[in-house]
């Protein structure tokens, strides 16, 4: 085993290698992985731990473990993802699918702000996406996506209709980038002129705003997301263990 810091425990090490190898579109997802047996004997380390490396990993959700079948990299689906990254919840504290509908989608250069969450250069070219999501047909959240334009050269969605995928989903299936983690920061905010029209409500009228940064499996920012959130009908849920 090398080029891993030698303060990091030996699964540890085989972990980053095997993340690295999923990171860089080696294994794609939904791939199995080679057994315990063939991953060890290619790092030179024992069964125990490669088994230990991989544990880590499912526990972070990047493969998926199935018995007796072998070991998978992991694939975003439309409920997973809502599930693992999606905190807003009903009134009731129950779990709500939102519909979504992209507005807008263009390239745009990146303000300081932005450059510094994606860690692009001052200027860099974004994609810019603007939708709204809706509860039962009532708008509730509206949102302002961006990606570098380096990372999804062709990254498109369909304007005007309700979105089949969600954006992470997306970034896997279309260019092999797995959303792994996310960083969020909550504000209480007044709703401006856009927010207002959008969420059907008044000026000035409070809203929760969501900035998250996501993250692929490499630690690499993706993706900025602004959502300001009506919270007549819905909170925020987040469980800490």
């Amino acid at each position: 085993m090398t080029g891993r810091a030698d303060y990091q425990p030996l699964y540890a090490q085989v972990k980053s290698l095997l993340i690295q190898r999923i990171g860089s579109g080696a294994w794609k997802p939904g791939e199995m992985l080679p057994n315990e047996f063939a991953l060890a004997a290619e790092y030179n380390v024992s069964q125990g731990t490669v088994r230990k490396a991989l544990l880590a990993m499912e526990a972070d959700r990047l493969i998926v473990r199935r018995q007796g079948r072998g070991t998978y990299v992991s694939r975003h689906t439309r409920q997973e993802t809502l599930f693992h990254f999606f905190r807003m919840v009903g009134l009731d504290d129950r779990r709500r699918l939102p519909a979504s509908v992209v507005l807008s989608h263009r390239i745009q250069p990146a303000t300081r702000q932005q450059a510094a969450a994606l860690a692009v250069e001052l200027g860099a070219a974004l994609h810019a996406v603007v939708r709204v999501r809706s509860f039962d047909g009532k708008p509730s959240i509206f949102e302002r996506i961006f990606v570098p334009v380096a990372l999804m050269p062709a990254l498109s969605v369909e304007i005007g209709v309700d979105m089949a995928e969600e954006m992470y989903v997306i970034y896997q299936e279309r260019y092999g980038i797995t959303i792994a983690r996310a960083t969020e920061r909550l504000a209480a905010v007044a709703a401006k002129a856009d927010d207002a029209k959008h969420l059907r409500a008044d000026p000035g009228a409070p809203l929760l705003e969501i900035v998250r940064v996501a993250h692929d499996v490499n630690g690499r920012p993706v993706e900025l997301r602004i959502s300001r959130c009506d919270t007549t009908d819905t909170r925020y849920a987040s469980d800490v263990t």
